[in-house]
């Protein structure tokens, strides 16, 4: 009997899904731009982190040491600093890769090649380039440096000159994280009170029905059900055109996007997170309209 009721319930919703094709293709388009956001949030989040650690990469402080500093102590300073838990890398470069490396960007300006001709030995200093996770933490890793055994070593430390870069560049990360999270929530909020509305107003245009069906004393379920399996189904095609589009306007666009976005392939990451991207869409596109289809025939219609 139960099994019987499931099937009446499950092709009366299919029913009511095509005979009232104008609301359940209001209901998609609005799951549709519900799951397109909560999709490009997703996207986007990752592409902050990706853009936020490219700017955060910029942020460092560069030791130059003197020649006086011996290659293995340079190497065992640098493992030490490694594992200090403020500083999240530390790069090396030799005095002849910092000549080398000058070399290469500047190979084709030929006055700055006479100039350093003319110079004759490397002018160039070893350095250590010093990252840290906060910015806060680069004072203390200053203070470090310059209270350490080889301070007496070090020709420059550029912290203090490149302090108000790397205050700026933590304040314009933070400022990304906070303007994404918070336009979300409100986007969010907003497609959803239109997710609600266009399902209360779908089940309201039926409430004549309801009606009649609760005088012939169709149960809760009955009444119920037809309109939740309505709102799966919308949520279902939602989630299948959404992935569609994105997909879609992905493979056309992506090329382009790439340059813009410094890199970031937003197909390839697409197509490798479908399937958390799926769930996702999944979780939010029938939940919303299982529980809006629900809340608004008890609410409004009293059933």
């Amino acid at each position: 009997m139960f099994k019987e009721n499931i099937k009446r319930v499950l092709k009366a919703g299919w029913k009511n899904f095509y005979r009232n094709i104008a609301s359940s293709f209001a209901t998609t388009f609005i799951l549709v731009v519900l799951l397109s956001l909560v999709s490009f949030i997703f996207v986007f989040n990752n592409f902050s982190d990706f853009l936020i650690k490219g700017i955060e990469e910029k942020a460092d402080i560069s030791v130059f040491l003197s020649d006086d500093f011996l290659e293995e102590n340079v190497l065992e300073f640098k493992k030490t600093l490694e594992d200090r838990i403020e500083i999240q890398e530390v790069q090396y470069v030799s005095k002849n890769e910092a000549y080398q490396n000058f070399i290469e960007t500047h190979s084709e300006d030929e006055a700055i090649m006479e100039a350093l001709g003319e110079v004759g030995d490397n002018p160039f200093l070893g350095s250590l380039s010093i990252s840290a996770w906060e910015a806060d933490q680069y004072e203390g890793i200053v203070t470090f440096l310059e209270e350490s055994e080889y301070s007496s070593l070090f020709s420059k430390i550029d912290y203090y000159q490149r302090k108000p870069v790397i205050d700026k560049i933590f304040s314009l990360t933070t400022m990304i994280s906070k303007i994404g999270f918070v336009s979300a929530l409100i986007t969010i909020f907003i497609v959803i009170l239109l997710v609600f509305n266009t399902v209360r107003l779908a089940i309201f245009n039926s409430s004549e029905e309801i009606g009649v069906m609760r005088l012939v004393g169709a149960s809760n379920l009955f009444i119920r059900g037809p309109f939740i399996i309505q709102g799966m189904l919308a949520g279902l095609f939602a989630i299948l055109i959404t992935n569609l589009l994105f997909l879609l306007t992905f493979w056309v666009f992506s090329p382009k996007l790439e340059t813009i976005l410094g890199g970031f392939n937003v197909l390839s990451f697409f197509g490798s997170h479908l399937g958390i991207i799926f769930l996702i869409q999944l979780a939010t596109g029938l939940s919303l309209s299982v529980v809006a289809s629900f809340l608004a025939t008890r609410k409004y219609l009293k059933v």
